[in-house]
């Protein structure tokens, strides 16, 4: 859900802090996204809901999502990637696509929900193309 909501890539989405959910503005801070650069992303209200209930199940206390096996280290990218698969397995959803369509899924509802181009690429971290 965090991948999606936030557009995040999944090496963004295991390395988010507490620190990086910013209620009072209602944003998600990606410290080093791809090419180094820390960027902000939007965090719903939903998504914040139900953050809550889940650091209320698991307590994490530095990563978001910390590491079943060392709770000092962020979960994996590998790992990540399973989760999501075992949750389309589940949902009996066809398997054409990785973790990275939540991505692309969000970027798709954004454009089609009328926001900028100039505004998506920043939530995205791309770079700014101007004509």
């Amino acid at each position: 859900m965090t991948t999606y909501a936030g557009g995040l890539r999944v090496s963004e989405v295991c390395r988010l802090k507490l620190e990086d959910i910013i209620t009072s503005r209602m944003q998600i801070r990606v410290n080093q996204g791809k090419g180094g650069k820390d960027r902000y992303t939007i965090l719903s209200a939903r998504l914040l809901e139900e953050s809550r209930v889940y650091w209320r199940m698991v307590r994490p206390t530095l990563w978001l999502f910390p590491s079943s096996w060392n709770p000092a280290k962020p979960l994996t990218i590998k790992t990540a990637q399973k989760v999501f698969d075992r949750a389309v397995e589940l949902a009996k959803l066809p398997h054409h696509h990785g973790i990275h369509s939540l991505r692309h899924s969000f970027a798709t509802h954004l454009l089609e929900a009328g926001v900028d181009l100039p505004v998506l690429q920043r939530l995205l971290g791309h770079k700014l193309h101007c004509s």
